[in-house]
């Protein structure tokens, strides 16, 4: 594949809403078409992989408990 791809790992979806909100922010001051993409897989118990789409991928594992969700 051609994109440079950046694993990072955390437990925080913070840290990936953040990243989200900074491409979203560098797609709408630039002059010119922008694409974002994003995509969620479940990985092993309890985790979930997140893949930001925009030029370069950045890829994410989050942990992930849907019983905390529920509460």
């Amino acid at each position: 594949m051609d994109k440079k791809q950046i694993l990072q790992k955390t437990s925080k979806t913070e840290v990936v809403k953040d990243r989200l909100l900074t491409l979203y922010d560098e797609i709408f001051r630039h002059n010119g078409y922008g694409e974002l993409k994003v995509e969620m897989r479940i990985l092993r118990r309890e985790q979930k992989e997140v893949i930001l789409h925009c030029g370069k991928q950045y890829r994410f594992v989050v942990d992930y408990d849907p019983e905390k969700l529920r509460r």
